[in-house]
C-alpha cells in the first residue's frame, strides 16, 4: 500500500496546479512565440504533474513517467529563458535538451542503474543552473526588473526538490523517504509560486 496523501498536501498541490494553470493562460502574455511555447510546456507539465500527485498520491513520484515529466519541466523553462534572453544560443541548447531528454528516457527504461542517475543529474544540473542563475544575473545587471530574480529563487526551490527526489531514489540516509514525501507538496507550491511572482514582476 502506498503512502496516503493528506488533505493538507492535496490543498497545497491544488494551489500549485492552479498557479501553473494561471501562468499558462495569462502569466506569459506579451512574449515572443518561442518563449511562450517553452514556458507553456514547462508550466503545463507542472500542472499535469500536480494533478497526477493529487489523484494517484505521492508514490507516483517514484515512477519512471514522473522522472521524465520532472525533466521536461526544467528543460522547458530553461529553454524559454534562453529563447527570451539568449536567442543566439537557442539552437545549441535545444539540441542539448533534446539529446538529454532522449538519454534519460533510454537509460531509465532500459535500467542502466548508476548511468541513468548520472545522466539525469547532468541534464537537471545544467537546466537548473540556467533557471537559477540567469534571472538573478539579469536582475543584478539591471537588464530586467529586480523582481525577475524570484524566478531564480524558484529555480533554487526546484533544484532542492530534485535533490530530495534523488536522495529518495538512491536510498540516501540524509532524509527518510517519508520525510521527503511529507515536505514535497509544500516545496512544489513554493517553486510554482515564486516562478509566477518572478514572471509577474518582470
Amino acid at each position: 500500500m502506498g503512502r496516503r496523501i493528506t488533505l493538507l498536501n492535496r490543498i497545497l498541490l491544488l494551489c500549485a496546479s492552479l498557479l501553473a494553470a494561471y501562468q499558462v493562460d495569462i502569466g506569459i502574455e506579451g512574449l515572443g512565440s518561442l518563449p511562450i511555447l517553452f514556458y507553456s510546456i514547462g508550466f503545463g507539465v507542472l500542472l499535469v504533474a500536480g494533478i497526477l500527485m493529487i489523484i494517484l498520491g505521492l508514490d507516483v513520484l517514484e515512477s519512471s513517467l514522473v522522472v521524465i515529466l520532472s525533466t521536461i519541466i526544467p528543460l522547458s523553462l530553461s529553454l524559454g529563458l534562453v529563447a527570451e534572453f539568449m536567442p543566439q544560443s537557442l539552437g545549441v541548447y535545444l539540441t542539448f535538451s533534446l539529446l538529454g531528454l532522449l538519454a534519460i528516457i533510454f537509460t531509465r527504461y532500459f535500467h542502466f542503474g548508476k548511468t541513468a542517475v548520472i545522466v539525469l543529474a547532468m541534464v537537471h544540473g545544467v537546466a537548473g543552473l540556467l533557471i537559477c542563475g540567469l534571472p538573478i544575473f539579469l536582475s543584478l545587471a539591471g537588464k530586467v526588473f529586480a523582481g525577475f530574480a524570484w524566478v531564480g529563487v524558484g529555480g533554487a526551490f526546484m533544484g532542492t526538490g530534485g535533490l530530495l527526489l534523488f536522495f529518495m531514489k538512491t536510498g540516501s540516509p540524509v532524509l527518510s523517504r517519508n520525510r521527503i514525501l511529507s515536505v514535497f507538496p509544500a516545496l512544489y507550491l513554493l517553486t510554482t509560486a515564486t516562478f509566477v511572482v518572478g514572471f509577474a514582476l518582470a
